[in-house]
């Protein structure tokens, strides 16, 4: 890690995870967050706000808005409240059509007549209208020259090196870091950076980004972001709020059903389809990175501790540490309801097109509905779990606001 001046004590950081659709579940914590009577009229409780793919785009919307946070909140229930398949990629027929017939054309030919013609699978050109339509990235930097914000940070796939790029906005000074599979960089964010970490691989395609000096193609920032959490301890926060949208009560009860040797449940266990094997290859990438990193900030907390504690601990020992480590404190809310059941149940609002598409990759269970939950971008799914984020953080809101305005209280204090 490069040398940075320290940053100011007692900062909470915001994590907002990947998942495509399902991000509308994080505008959901944040609008019952947002209501906390301490917070409702005053900047975001998070001086360091890190996302990636669809935290990208949440998090850009509450860091451009960190001076007034209930502003950020209703801003991002908005954007999915009204989100359509049209707003997302292209779903008529002949733009399917198009790019089903070049990629026909590359498969069948294309070692006789060269490939390389189709990128995605859709037309992701509807995406950058309705995200510039909604993000205003100049209150990125009103935030930050308030004193609202210490640092955004948006993390992209870089599609040469296979590095997770995590490109920074903040104040003067702020941490950067170049290590084997992940490197910071200094940026003034715009609507690319945030549709390059957004772009699901082979789903949307590739985003051209200028990165120290050169430019070069870049794709979700779930893909190579195996620690989420990471970007927002390295900027300095001391405690970090983390959204994410899997359920683990569910995650649990599909690992009982392949553990068990109840004859019931073993019969259960069908043959997977192609479309469940694409929604476990989405899980790998957006939904287990968080579960991990959080089991092993734990773990690290206690070696630090451990470490403090320790007899022989002693100044010289501390200062020949290269990176000082510190216990950070983790609260992580996730969904109470398994989201793939949800979208099951809504999969007839998929565009005939794209449903008829997704009907040839086979009929998954309904727990194992994951990839339609991915890409089901339906104003009734992602209103579904908007609701169901507000209810999740309501059942949990005393806990929350013990560690979000308790914290601020000891930054002020400090």
């Amino acid at each position: 890690m490069s040398a940075n001046p320290m940053p100011p004590p007692g900062m909470t950081g915001l994590v907002l995870t990947a998942g495509g659709a399902r991000g509308a579940y994080q505008a959901g914590v944040i609008k019952r967050i947002s209501e906390i009577p301490a917070l409702r009229d005053g900047p975001s409780p998070f001086r360091i706000i890190a996302g990636a793919s669809a935290g990208a785009i949440n998090g850009a919307g509450l860091a451009a808005s960190a001076s007034s946070f209930a502003e950020g909140a209703a801003l991002l229930a908005r954007l999915w409240s009204q989100l359509t398949f049209k707003d997302v990629f292209r779903t008529d027929a002949r733009a399917l059509a198009r790019t089903g017939g070049k990629l026909a054309l590359d498969m069948a030919l294309g070692g006789l007549i060269g490939a390389g013609r189709v990128d995605a699978l859709v037309d992701a050109a509807p995406l950058r209208r309705f995200l510039g339509g909604h993000l205003r990235f100049e209150g990125i930097a009103e935030a930050i020259a308030r004193g609202h914000l210490h640092a955004v940070a948006i993390t992209a796939t870089g599609y040469h090196s296979g590095k997770a790029f995590t490109f920074i906005q903040g104040q003067p000074g702020h941490a950067v870091w170049n290590k084997s599979r992940r490197v910071a960089l200094p940026a003034t964010l715009t609507l690319d950076h945030v549709l390059a970490s957004s772009s699901i691989p082979l789903v949307f395609p590739p985003v051209a980004l200028a990165a120290a000096g050169s430019t070069a193609y870049f794709g979700d920032g779930a893909l190579r972001l195996t620690t989420p959490m990471s970007p927002a301890i390295r900027l300095g926060a001391d405690r970090v709020f983390a959204i994410g949208v899997r359920c683990q009560e569910a995650a649990d009860s599909l690992l009982r059903s392949e553990l068990s040797a109840d004859p019931d449940l073993v019969a259960r266990l069908q043959r997977p389809p192609l479309s469940q094997i694409c929604g476990v290859f989405l899980n790998a990438i957006f939904l287990d990175h968080l579960d991990a990193d959080v089991d092993h900030l734990r773990r690290m907390n206690e070696l630090v501790t451990a470490f403090h504690n320790a007899a022989h601990t002693h100044e010289a020992v501390q200062n020949s540490v290269s990176e000082p480590m510190r216990i950070v404190e983790p609260l992580i809310v996730s969904p109470s309801a398994d989201l793939a059941i949800i979208a099951k149940t809504l999969a007839h609002r998929m565009p005939r097109a794209i449903r008829y598409v997704m009907d040839g990759l086979g009929t998954p269970d309904a727990q194992s509905a994951d990839l339609t939950s991915y890409l089901l971008f339906d104003k009734a799914f992602t209103s579904e779990l908007i609701q169901l984020g507000y209810r999740d953080a309501a059942q949990r809101i005393d806990e929350i606001e013990a560690f979000l305005v308790g914290a601020r209280s000891q930054a002020q204090s400090a």
